[in-house]
């Protein structure tokens, strides 16, 4: 009869221990670190010489609010800060629109992003009418 050898090394508690806890702590740091949003979204410069003809009063930023509502507050959240109920779900966390990098756009460069969308944002050249589309950028522009 042959003697088995037996080649496996016994693990102490310690090392388990050890090990769990610099797991544990990589998959802490990793939990804080920024996901890369990749390059910047930038319009043409073209779309930046359209100005906005809607003017920004009390009667078409309500009607921009009321269009935010149904088409934007899913994504972009109550207070235009990227955080809507929708905005879990998606691979790229939406815009926050309250930012100054974000308010600094010029209208004709927000108006080109909403009508050609970029994923996961859809385009809504062909659900919005223009009125609509420039009445939105000038309630965006309340959320400073």
């Amino acid at each position: 009869m042959k003697k088995q050898i037996n080649t496996r090394k016994k693990i102490s508690f310690s090392t388990v221990i050890t090990t769990c806890l610099i797991a544990g702590a990589f998959t802490l740091l990793y939990s804080f670190t920024p996901v890369p949003q990749g390059p910047a979204w930038t319009a043409p410069s073209s779309a930046d010489n359209d100005k906005n003809p809607i003017a920004a009063e009390a009667g078409s930023i309500e009607a921009g609010k009321d269009v935010y509502k149904k088409k934007c507050f899913d994504c972009h959240g109550k207070k235009g800060k990227g955080d809507g109920p929708k905005s879990a779900e998606l691979d790229k966390a939406p815009k926050d629109f309250t930012k100054a990098d974000f308010q600094k756009q010029t209208d004709g460069a927000l108006n080109w992003k909403i009508s050609e969308g970029k994923k996961p944002m859809p385009a809504f050249k062909h659900e919005l009418s223009k009125d609509q589309r420039w009445q939105v950028i000038n309630y965006i522009r309340t959320l400073k």
